[in-house]
């Protein structure tokens, strides 16, 4: 079942648990996610990256929304990272629940305005934004981080970056990274708990592939309830696929396909038991 991202996070708050957020670029993820999802009985987020939404277009969001309408759990449909207005307006006229709105790479005062507009502009589609305070180094699919310079969520500037944007939900800064870590992660959590004591919207945490469990449940103790997750999945296809055409040399479409769902599955049903999202969606209000 379909339910806004917005109704999906204000749960997971409440029940100090996460929602995972997690990237689908083709029918294989959407149905991996889902059916993860499903077996766990748990809330999901599908969400796409501008890179995946410029090849897919409007049929990729078509697709996720179909795959969520027929879960019998509670799914949203989410496009993350995006600074193109006319690809939020895209996926927003498509039917995503929530657009996440990156304008990190601003100062501080174009970002707000920047958010601000694209928060008026999916109201119009009585959808979402989440925002993004900070800059989070790395790279993920098409969006180079690097050139960035890592700079933390301030918890002083973020209440009132909220307030004049609107936003629905915020994505910190706090030590983590997009892709692979390559040192060991060290994250600020006095920081957040700072965070969270200042700001009324759900946060979110990018870059969540790596890090520890321990790190993860305190996140979540600290009010994340949101956590983005997309390099365990595509290494999982990956692998997969590079064994089933070692073995098989040339391997059925539609074995394929079942080998990628498969695959797929394991690393989000590993993810949802860690935000401990198990069971969350008996009880969920629609």
């Amino acid at each position: 079942m379909l339910i806004p991202t917005r109704k999906l996070l204000a749960h997971a708050r409440r029940g100090t648990y996460a929602v995972g957020a997690f990237n689908v670029y083709n029918l294989e993820g959407a149905l991996a996610v889902t059916q993860a999802a499903e077996e766990l009985k748990s809330p999901v987020i599908l969400q796409m990256l501008p890179s995946a939404l410029e090849i897919g277009g409007t049929a990729l969001v078509k697709l996720c929304l179909e795959a969520g309408k027929s879960a019998a759990v509670p799914v949203s449909v989410h496009l993350d990272h995006c600074s193109s207005p006319n690809l939020m307006h895209l996926a927003l006229s498509a039917g995503v629940s929530s657009i996440m709105a990156d304008g990190s790479m601003h100062d501080h005062d174009t970002n707000i305005l920047f958010t601000r507009q694209m928060v008026q502009l999916a109201e119009t589609f009585t959808a979402d934004v989440e925002a993004e305070l900070g800059c989070i180094q790395g790279e993920e699919d098409g969006l180079d981080f690097g050139g960035r310079s890592e700079k933390m969520t301030d918890p002083a500037s973020a209440a009132d970056f909220v307030k004049k944007t609107n936003a629905a939900a915020l994505a910190v800064c706090i030590g983590n990274v997009h892709g692979r870590y390559t040192r060991t992660p060290q994250l600020d959590f006095d920081r957040l708990a700072a965070i969270e004591k200042c700001v009324a919207a759900p946060l979110v945490l990018h870059g969540t592939s790596g890090l520890p469990e321990e790190m993860i449940l305190q996140a979540i103790r600290l009010g994340i309830c949101k956590f983005n997750v997309n390099t365990e999945i595509r290494m999982a296809f990956g692998d997969r696929l590079a064994t089933l055409f070692q073995d098989n040399g040339r391997p059925e479409l539609v074995a394929i396909m079942k080998q990628g769902i498969d695959a797929m599955k394991e690393p989000v049903k590993e993810k949802i038991r860690l935000f401990g999202a198990v069971n969350k969606a008996v009880h969920h209000p629609n």
